[in-house]
């Protein structure tokens, strides 16, 4: 139970940092951009449906799903025939008809069964454990924002363990980047953050402000007739 506890700890300790918002995806691509040209490598973002060019712009690399997906479909090709030769050769052989005790061309069926089968399940528990599934806590469910991450919220979170990680001029990068609100997150709760760096707790249940500060723009001037 030590080790679980320990690995669920250590996984939850990535999510400790800087959680900005933005607008739109655009931005956020934008953002992921340019906190990587600036050397940040220690980030992850959240949206509500997948964004075009997103794992371009964090340096993500083809997926290791189908390398497992292969993987377990031969694990099931292999074990359907291994099964079939124990059982009818070893185990229990019955001579019938003089045919062979064990061949390859009646295996066939239950080979493709299994690996069908081995496959279907390694593509779901590999996700699963690629995407760090289930996962009963997390930092980040501290911030009432980021609840919005699966209706309509864009998250650029950069973690504090991050080598350029600095509390002051990464949330400066952010805002700079056009965020409309930035946040520090931990196992204790969520922070904002002023320009010097400093923290100051939010409370839970604290009316939150409003997603975008901006100014509206002014309206045109009116048309002469």
């Amino acid at each position: 139970m030590s080790f679980l506890s320990n690995l669920l700890s250590a996984r939850a300790d990535r999510t400790v940092g800087l959680l900005a918002e933005f607008s739109n995806p655009g931005d956020l691509v934008h953002a992921v951009e340019e906190a990587r040209r600036r050397g940040y490598a220690r980030l992850d973002t959240f949206t509500p449906f997948p964004v075009h060019g997103m794992d371009a712009a964090m340096g993500l690399g083809p997926s290791k799903l189908g390398y497992l997906v292969i993987g377990g479909g031969l694990l099931g090709c292999a074990l359907a025939f291994l099964m079939q030769w124990w059982m009818g050769a070893v185990d229990y052989p019955i001579n019938i008809s003089n045919k062979p005790f064990f061949a390859i061309e009646p295996s066939i069926p239950i080979a493709f069964e299994l690996t069908v089968l081995f496959s279907a399940l390694t593509a779901v528990g590999g996700m699963f454990a690629l995407n760090g599934l289930p996962k009963p806590y997390d930092p980040l469910f501290h911030s009432e924002r980021f609840g919005r991450a699966s209706d309509d919220g864009f998250f650029l979170h950069i973690a504090a363990a991050d080598a350029n990680y600095d509390a002051a001029a990464t949330s400066a990068l952010l805002r700079d980047l056009g965020a409309l609100h930035v946040e520090y997150v931990d196992h204790e709760g969520v922070y904002d953050v002023t320009d010097a760096g400093d923290l100051h707790r939010i409370e839970p249940g604290a009316p939150a402000a409003p997603p975008d500060a901006r100014p509206a723009a002014p309206p045109p001037p009116p048309r002469p007739r």
